[in-house]
């Protein structure tokens, strides 16, 4: 036995560099005994969990066939199973798991829950759930405490509701209900499927909770967006003298969306030690950047003496969130610099500030950064790249990845459907749908991309096959926003009677999304009647939002109405709504310019007004007339020639054609919707410039080449 010891010993230094006979060796040794000795038995096990390579659990699992060890003993078994799984190796795992299974008169429910957690903590969770099935049929032992939370976490992994369900039922039926651990894991579940009230009753009903209880509570009204009811929660806890864990505070953490109640939380992470702990440090960068405090956030983020990667993501994902794209851009370059190796999390804050900017050059420089640094496979890295360069203008390039991508999901699909329909290919995006539904059952996000797409492209007949399909073909039960693509597709092609009849018949309570929709078709058909009572009711359950009160400003004053038009801007005075500012940005050799209305702040102003100038004589002999109903302020016609000059937009275009080459697609983006007139000027540019100007608006893009726009005037 000293002998055995001692081999252990130095195999515990040289771990798997053993040799075929110093393993036949040691296990002849063990096997001296019959049965088993129990010290002997501890060391075999040992010498299994020492194993921390796939090469030296085969060799210990080769000497063990050879010995005759395993011959009958499920405790061994057991062990290299369940070793086998942590290394990832699953398929051995369950390979060796079906053959006693299969070859075993009798087994044990222990075996059967290491068989499942390996399969759960690989991911393997629709393997897990049918193993747990199979293990429900099983008559000589049924499934116990240790069970329930992997089968719970598979569950949840899945959001299959249904099966966690039901799997709560045989929790009650086997009398786990009273179990801490399946308690916390039932609350995790309901949680991540939706179903926050459910957790809150699993709760309550806990007869014995743990931190871990009321952290899992927490997170499950933080991921259902019930910060209040999460963070009331926590002082609960507080109150009742549990002592926070890690966890309970990052969850808190993520309750938080108002700046007063940032500080109450940081003397909590003071008070129980846990404020220099690194990852509560990344949490509360991402916390103060939410309640709009990124100076706090990088104050936190200098603070760090050792930065890991998660604390440059963290701080780089806190400037995407408070719309920084430079700042986030400009600290992923200092990242790289530092040689920290980038990972999926960072890339995809970085491709997310990218996309706010809506830069192709830095599109096409992370772009490159990616495929030279980073090597692997990445479908979410890949799908934010499609929906990258969608939004910067260059469905070429979006349709490029796409194509390359070694496996889609249906998120993939939807991106690049519905960046066919942002940019007015609505037959493109249609055929795009009809090869997904090849492979993918359309979900509900699914079908608003390829509606949307159908109302943009005003394909009236394909928008009413594809939302009627959605119950009779794929049973997706239409939600608001699938009636407001509709109203939007009846309401932009002048059918607002339709749409009024529609709205009417709908099953569900309109929301301010189906009548903002047809508000912008009373916009675009003048129709003052139904712009009162759409804009009546969005003032009800959308009150705070602009856009209301300057669209129905804008009706009014279109139409002759200008007592009522001053009425609808006093009414936004006097309840404290301020109108967005328009500004239109373009980038130019990795520098970001921005363009307001009538702006004279430009190093190069006097040039850009002398060039529009000349522009404008240009496009007005080739048939340009100005459309002044676009300025909608009581001034005198030659003042509102001037404002219309003067617009973001067309100073931005000036810039690009002074400061771009004769080749090179000028592309621009403003904040808001581009306005009738610069729509119509920006058509003749192209024309006598011959440059192809792309636009991005607040609703979708122009493509102007040759005198025409790619949404055909529909918009």
């Amino acid at each position: 036995m000293e002998c055995l010891k001692s081999k252990l010993s130095t195999f515990k230094n040289v771990k798997h560099n053993y040799s075929y006979r110093q393993w036949r060796s040691l296990f002849l040794g063990l096997q001296e005994r019959e049965p088993c000795h129990p010290i002997e038995a501890n060391t075999c096990v040992s010498l299994i969990k020492q194993c921390i390579t796939l090469f030296s659990l085969k060799s210990v699992h080769a000497s063990m066939l050879r010995t005759h060890l395993l011959d009958h003993n499920i405790f061994f078994l057991t062990n290299l199973v369940a070793q086998y799984a942590s290394l990832g190796c699953v398929a051995n795992a369950y390979s060796l798991f079906s053959y006693w299974v299969c070859s075993a008169s009798s087994t044990d429910v222990f075996l059967w829950n290491v068989m499942v957690r390996g399969l759960v903590d690989n991911a393997n969770y629709n393997l897990s759930l049918q193993l747990y099935d199979q293990m429900l049929r099983q008559q000589s032992f049924f499934p116990d405490n240790f069970t329930f939370p992997f089968v719970l976490k598979a569950c949840a992994s899945l959001g299959d509701l249904e099966l966690g369900v039901k799997v709560h039922g045989h929790v009650v039926q086997f009398g786990c209900d009273s179990d801490v651990f399946v308690g916390n894991s039932l609350i995790t579940m309901y949680g991540k499927c939706g179903c926050v009230g459910a957790s809150r009753k699993v709760f309550d009903k806990m007869p014995e909770r743990n931190v871990v209880s009321w952290s899992a509570m927490i997170g499950a009204y933080a991921q259902n967006g019930c910060y209040e009811d999460g963070l009331r929660l926590f002082w609960q806890m507080l109150d009742e003298r549990v002592i926070p864990n890690r966890v309970a505070i990052l969850n808190a953490m993520a309750c938080v969306h108002k700046e007063n109640e940032a500080p109450h939380i940081c003397r909590v992470t003071v008070d129980y030690g846990l404020s220099f702990d690194q990852s509560v440090q990344n949490a509360a960068m991402g916390m103060f950047a939410r309640c709009g405090r990124i100076d706090v956030a990088r104050r936190y983020f200098d603070g760090i003496l050792d930065k890991d990667l998660v604390s440059w993501s963290s701080m780089i994902e806190a400037y995407a969130q408070c719309d920084l794209p430079l700042e986030a851009l400009e600290l992923f370059k200092e990242m790289k610099l530092k040689s920290i190796t980038t990972d999926s999390v960072t890339l995809l804050s970085v491709i997310r500030a990218c996309s706010n900017l809506s830069s192709f050059l830095q599109a096409r420089t992370i772009h490159s950064i990616i495929t030279r640094g980073y090597r692997q496979t990445n479908m979410a890295v890949d799908t934010a790249l499609v929906d990258l360069y969608v939004k910067c203008g260059s469905l070429r390039y979006s349709r490029r990845v796409f194509d390359r991508m070694h496996e889609r999901n249906i998120i993939s699909w939807g991106t690049m459907i519905s960046g066919y329909g942002m940019h007015g290919h609505g037959r493109e995006a249609l055929q795009l749908f009809d090869q997904m539904k090849a492979s993918f059952k359309p979900d509900h996000i699914a079908f608003v991309s390829v509606l949307s797409a159908c109302s943009h492209g005003g394909l009236i007949s394909e928008g009413w096959a594809c939302f009627n399909s959605m119950v009779s073909d794929f049973a997706v039960t239409p939600r608001p926003e699938h009636y407001a693509c509709m109203v939007d597709l009846l309401g932009r092609a002048g059918k607002l009677d339709e749409a009024c009849d529609f709205i009417g018949k709908m099953p569900i309570k309109p929301d301010a999304g189906v009548w903002g929709a047809l508000l912008g078709a009373c916009r675009i058909h003048l129709n003052v009647e139904l712009a009162e009572m759409a804009a009546k009711s969005l003032f009800e359950l959308d009150p705070a939002n602009p856009g209301r009160y300057v669209l129905l400003s804008n009706i009014y004053s279109l139409s002759g109405k200008r007592k009522e038009a001053d009425r609808i801007r006093t009414l936004m005075k006097e309840s404290g709504v301020k109108k967005i500012s328009g500004y239109t940005i373009i980038e130019i050799k990795n520098k970001v310019y921005t363009f307001v209305s009538g702006d004279r702040s430009h190093p190069q102003t006097d040039l850009i007004y002398l060039e529009l100038e000349k522009l404008m004589g240009r496009i007005r002999r080739a048939g340009y007339t100005l459309d002044v109903n676009c300025v909608l302020h009581d001034v005198e016609e030659e003042t509102k020639e001037k404002m219309l000059y003067a617009h973001s937009e067309k100073l931005a275009i000036v810039f690009g054609l002074l400061n771009l080459g004769p080749e090179t697609t000028i592309r621009i983006m403003k904040n808001l919707r581009v306005c009738g007139d610069c729509h119509t000027a920006t058509k003749y540019i192209s024309k006598v410039t011959e440059r192809e100007i792309v636009v991005r608006d607040a609703h979708r893009f122009h493509h102007f080449k040759d005198g025409r726009c790619s949404c055909g005037d529909y918009w």
